[in-house]
C-alpha cells in the first residue's frame, strides 16, 4: 500500500508487460493482480532492523487483537507517547525517540501492526496487510496500555492515526513524520511505476471500495477539515524533507495549512526513512512534545494486555 517498490529491474519489466496486455484484454484480472502488490508488505532485512541506539530497560507487551497477537516495548513511566510505524515498519524503527523521550519523563510505547514485526499475521495472513488494519491495532494498543499523551507517528501510521481520530481517538501533541496522505497520489505512483492504465484503475478502485469505502474518504485533507469543525484538534508538528519521494512534503505542507495551529518543519537530504533517526528531527520532536507538559496520565490496563519485564 506504500510506494517504496523492491521490484528489480528484470521483474519490474516483465510485470509492465503483464499489465499493459490485461489493460487491454482483462482490467479486472490486472486490479487483481494490482490487490496482491498493493496490499503485500515489503521484505526487511534483519540488516535494516538493526538497532542503532542503547535503549533503556524496557517492558514487553502481548495484546490479543483478533485471531493473532500484537508485540510491543514500553519505557519508562509518565504520560504515555506512542511510536506508531509506517507500511513494512516495525516498532523499533523509532528507537531513536526513545530515550530523549524517557529522560523527559515520558512512558514509550511501541509496538508492531499485524503482519509487521514480531506481531502475529493479521486479517489477511503474513506478509498482508491493510491502513484501516494498522489504525485499528493503534486504537487496540491505546485501549490496552492507556491514554494517550502523545504520538510520534510514520508515513501510513500518521494516516491510521487520523483514521482513529475521526472514530474518537484524542490526545494532547502529535507529531506526524512523513505523513501519507492520499491514496490516489500514491496509485498515481503505481500506475507509472507499472504501467497500468485507466482500465485497470477503475477496476482497482472499485475492488478497493467494495471493501474499504471510497478511496477519497481515505484522504487527510478532508478527514481534518471536517475534524477541526467538530472539536479542538489535538496540537501537531508536522515533520517532512523535501527530498521524499515515497509519500512527497507537499502533503504535509497541505495538512498543515488545514490543521488548526500546526507547525511545520522540513528538512533537506533525509528521505523517507532517515528522517526517523536524524539528531535534529528527534531534538525537534521531543521539544515539542514537551512544551507544557506536566501531567501525568493514569489508566487501568483492561484483561487480555501483558507486560513482562525485559533485561
Amino acid at each position: 500500500m506504500a510506494a517504496k517498490k523492491s521490484t528489480n529491474g528484470r521483474t519490474l519489466n516483465r510485470q509492465r508487460r503483464i499489465f499493459q496486455v490485461l489493460e487491454l484484454v482483462a482490467p479486472a484480472v490486472g486490479a487483481k493482480l494490482l490487490d496482491s502488490i498493493w496490499f503485500r508488505l515489503p521484505q526487511v532485512s534483519e540488516q535494516a532492523k538493526r538497532l542503532r541506539v542503547e535503549l533503556p530497560e524496557s517492558v514487553a507487551l502481548e495484546l490479543p487483537f483478533e485471531n493473532g497477537l500484537v508485540r510491543g516495548l514500553s519505557w519508562g513511566d509518565g504520560p504515555t507517547v506512542y511510536l506508531v510505524h509506517g507500511w513494512g515498519g516495525w516498532g523499533l524503527q523509532l528507537a531513536a525517540f526513545v530515550p530523549p523521550l524517557v529522560e523527559a519523563g515520558f512512558r514509550v510505547v511501541a509496538f508492531d501492526a499485524p503482519s509487521h514485526g514480531e506481531s502475529g499475521a493479521g486479517r489477511d495472513g503474513a506478509e498482508r496487510s491493510s491502513l484501516p488494519e494498522l489504525s485499528d491495532a493503534f486504537e487496540a494498543v491505546v485501549a490496552a496500555y492507556g491514554p494517550a499523551y502523545g504520538v510520534v507517528a510514520h508515513s501510513i501510521g500518521a494516516a491510521g492515526v487520523m483514521l482513529a481520530l475521526r472514530n474518537g481517538f484524542t490526545a494532547r501533541r502529535l507529531v506526524f513524520l512523513a505523513t501519507a496522505t492520499d491514496f490516489r497520489d500514491v496509485l498515481d505512483q503505481y500506475e507509472t511505476y507499472f504501467g497500468f492504465g485507466r482500465r485497470t484503475r477503475k477496476q482497482f478502485i472499485r475492488r478497493f471500495s467494495r471493501r474499504f469505502g471510497p478511496m477519497e474518504s481515505y484522504a487527510a485533507i478532508p478527514i481534518i477539515d471536517t475534524l477541526a469543525e467538530e472539536r479542538e484538534l489535538p496540537a501537531l508538528l508536522a515533520i517532512h524533507d523535501r527530498t521524499d519521494r515515497e509519500t512527497p512534503a507537499d502533503g504535509s505542507i497541505a495538512l498543515v495549512n488545514s490543521w488548526p495551529d500546526a507547525k511545520l518543519h522540513l528538512t533537506d537530504g533525509l528521505g523517507h526513512n532517515r528522517v526517523l533517526r536524524d539528531p535534529a528531527v528527534v531534538a525537534a520532536a521531543t521539544g515539542f512534545l514537551t512544551e507544557g507538559s506536566t501531567e501525568r496520565a493514569v489508566a487501568d490496563r483492561p484483561d487480555g494486555a501483558q507486560e513482562t519485564m525485559q533485561g
